[in-house]
């Protein structure tokens, strides 16, 4: 935490939550490798610092290692007075105790301070915190403390405004605080330990003029060599390097041409996208009330009867640090795209963790709501999560590409790993770490083989629950195969994740496209991944083979519109079957997951629809929706015209692996619109993080502008897959 402590107001607006409307210029991690190594730079122009951070962790030892972090600041404007307050605080929960060594000064603690602790998960330990050789202090500190050590407590806001009123006792004094908060705004140096209690948590209060820097090292007892100020110095430097060459060895940015600004802007792409992981525990609120095999009476999309489950765990990527720090399943097939490219076993890790939340009917929510603190960014409304709602399946394209990096893998010699040397500290050991489910190819069809039945239920879940009806509204097709998104309202269908995209008027004999094209794409990866499994499996094969026929050969006959050229979603007019057509991203699904052939008459209309500027087509990226559509920008305008990072990426995938390198009537034209939208993508992303130094939720399709939340560095982080082009 931190606050400009040479004005008063400032301290209203005190750092600590990431939040969105805190009016710092810019923030973000310029580097991190997801495990080890981290830095990050917040420029805070309202309090006239820019902080740094940069993290490392040495493994080692039986209880995970040890790990270290530099703190420094620099004032933005060094001609301006700058006084500095920041504070670091730390405690442990449950069983363990944490005690403070230094000794105690009711004037402050003299650096360095010393923590001693234990817990069962890391053994006994130590926390050192030091200030660095330059740092310059207020000179006027006040009769009862130094600002020259560091202020100490527990309980921090409530203890540094409790402690500014006590000391301010006469109107001299109240002027004085005006203008030199800094000799007021600080910790109380004490300790409140009542009877037999033990104080668990501490906080430490640093004030600064000018630039400042110290460091926190924790050491685990159980390491041989515990990490010093020198080591931390050292490993940063290494680290940095070592970061930047393995960017390069799996990007290529800088041999594909981009120059040294443009593979930075990459490396914040992918370092923000790791930086956001999160491990999540506690309960969710869902509404078990209705029936999910009993179709809707009303399309409200209103809870009835809401309850707290159980708590749950989830380790995974979010989109948005400040606005949506949660996992959204929609959003984290996406993240795993580009965290796989860089650590394979990361998102293996990541995708076990959701995987595991599939329930015993096969649902999962498609918002991952867990705890307290979780529900106060999410509004009421939104909260209640409903077992009879789905959301597009992303994690299957993410376990798609696992597939195609581990048969990529399987045409190299295997590495036979010890399991019993697994400590890993080199940067070669880290590369084996990383890769293990690639290395082993046993270990991989383990893992398969333990997903799998998981998949399976919620691929059963989908085909009952997400049923659409056919002979009930005199529809005829060659199978029984379609469907649609349960949980509709008249303005939105949330769980298709193309929240206010134009649908018919919500009904149960509603069709949706998308959804098919999604059910097509996993049912032809269970087939792939059962065919992995061997012999026993032989029947899932067969039954998967059968079912994707099925929804393809209605893909056709229930969606396709021949007078419009697209595939259209199916609603009812006087409870008879019409075609909603709305030329936007819905019509793209079935090329984009490859569902097309390349000699498909109708990937040449599908390409003329993204070619056409009078429809989708923008110098910025592929519009939501087509400009000549009546709901074009209309009411909330958030899938209704403006670009979208994933569905782009998307285009780009397909049109890269299915269509311009293999042989086909539309072969020319899909490259030249592939080599078009990708340029167009890369400068606009780049752009507006230039201009305004964040990576935005989604941009206007008029000018590029970027919109939404910000940073937004979850699917937005594609644009390094477009830059590499690692489809």
């Amino acid at each position: 935490m931190w606050f400009d402590a040479l004005h008063f107001q400032r301290f209203e607006h005190i750092r600590h939550s990431c939040e969105q409307g805190d009016d710092v210029e810019s923030y973000g991690y310029n580097k991190h490798d997801g495990r080890e190594y981290a830095s990050q730079e917040i420029n805070d122009k309202p309090s006239n610092m820019k902080i740094a951070t940069e993290f490392i962790k040495i493994s080692g030892g039986s209880h995970g290692g040890d790990w270290g972090v530099r703190i420094s600041g620099t004032p933005i404007d060094d001609s301006v007075s700058s006084v500095t307050s920041v504070l670091f605080y730390v405690g442990i929960e449950g069983e363990g105790g944490l005690d403070i060594m230094s000794k105690l000064n009711r004037k402050g603690i003299h650096s360095p301070i010393v923590l001693e602790g234990d817990s069962a998960e890391l053994g006994d330990f130590d926390i050192q915190i030091t200030d660095g050789p330059l740092n310059m202090y207020p000179r006027d500190s006040s009769d009862e403390q130094d600002l020259h050590r560091t202020q100490w407590w527990a309980a921090v806001m409530k203890n540094i405004v409790d402690g500014a009123r006590s000391r301010v006792t006469d109107m001299a004094k109240q002027q004085d605080l005006i203008h030199k908060p800094y000799r007021y705004l600080t910790l109380s140096n004490s300790l409140d330990e009542e009877g037999d209690e033990v104080a668990n948590f501490y906080a430490f209060q640093k004030t600064f003029t000018g630039d400042f820097q110290f460091d926190v090292l924790f050491r685990s007892k159980s390491t041989e060599t515990p990490i010093t100020n020198e080591v931390l110095n050292a490993e940063i430097l290494k680290r940095e390097v070592d970061f930047n060459n393995r960017f390069e060895d799996t990007f290529h940015l800088s041999k594909k041409g981009f120059n040294q600004e443009e593979v930075r802007f990459g490396q914040y792409l992918l370092s923000n996208l790791l930086g956001g992981i999160g491990y999540f525990h506690g309960s969710s609120i869902v509404d078990r009330s209705h029936p999910p095999m009993e179709d809707e009476e009303e399309f409200h999309g209103e809870p009835v009867q809401p309850v707290l489950t159980p708590p749950q765990t989830l380790f995974t990527a979010t989109p948005s640090r400040p606005f949506f720090p949660r996992g959204f399943y929609w959003d984290e097939g996406f993240h795993q795209l580009l965290i796989g490219t860089w650590d394979n076993d990361l998102s293996v890790d990541i995708l076990s963790h959701w995987v595991s939340l599939i329930d015993e009917n096969g649902w999962v929510a498609r918002e991952q709501i867990l705890g307290e603190e979780a529900r106060s960014k999410v509004p009421p409304e939104f909260q209640t999560q409903f077992p009879h709602y789905a959301n597009p399946p992303t994690i299957y394209m993410a376990i798609k590409r696992f597939i195609d990096r581990l048969d990529k893998a399987s045409e190299v010699e295997p590495f036979d790993i010890d399991r019993d040397q697994m400590i890993m500290s080199t940067t070669e050991e880290q590369t084996i770490v990383r890769n293990l489910h690639l290395d082993n190819h046993e270990l991989a069809i383990q893992w398969l083989r333990s997903i799998y039945p998981k998949l399976r239920k919620n691929w059963l879940w989908f085909r009952s629950t997400q049923h659409g009806h056919l002979e009930k509204f005199g529809r005829t097709a060659p199978s029984n195969e379609a469907y649609r998104w349960r949980g509709r309202t008249v303005n939105h269908t949330l769980t298709s994740g193309l929240d206010d995209y134009p649908r018919g008027e919500p009904s149960i004999g509603e069709l949706h496209v998308d959804l098919h094209s999604w059910m097509a794409y996993v049912t032809g990866l269970l087939k792939d991944i059962s065919s992995k499994l061997g012999s026993d499996y032989h029947t899932d094969v067969q039954e998967y083979t059968s079912v994707q026929r099925d929804i393809l050969l209605n893909l056709d006959v229930l969606h396709w519109n021949d007078e419009n050229k697209m595939y259209c979603d199916q609603a009812l007019e006087d409870n008879n079957p019409i075609h909603i057509c709305h030329k936007g991203y819905i019509s793209l699904f079935p090329m984009m997951l490859g569902l097309l052939p390349p000699n498909s008459p109708k990937l040449e209309h599908i390409l003329n629809m993204i070619g056409n500027e009078s429809e989708l087509w923008t110098p910025y990226g592929l519009r939501s929706l087509s400009a000549s559509d009546d709901f074009f920008s209309k009411g909330e305008n958030y899938w209704r015209g403006p670009i979208w990072i994933n569905i782009n990426y998307l285009t780009l995938q397909s049109l890269y692996r299915n269509y311009i390198h293999v042989p086909g009537p539309h072969q020319a034209h899909a490259k030249t619109i592939y080599i078009q939208l990708r340029d167009n993508i890369i400068k606009n992303v780049y752009k507006n993080y230039r201009k305004t130094g964040y990576v935005w939720e989604n941009y206007a399709e008029n000018d590029g502008h970027g919109m939404g939340s910000h940073p937004f560095t979850g699917w937005s982080s594609l644009v390094l897959l477009i830059m590499a082009e690692d489809y």
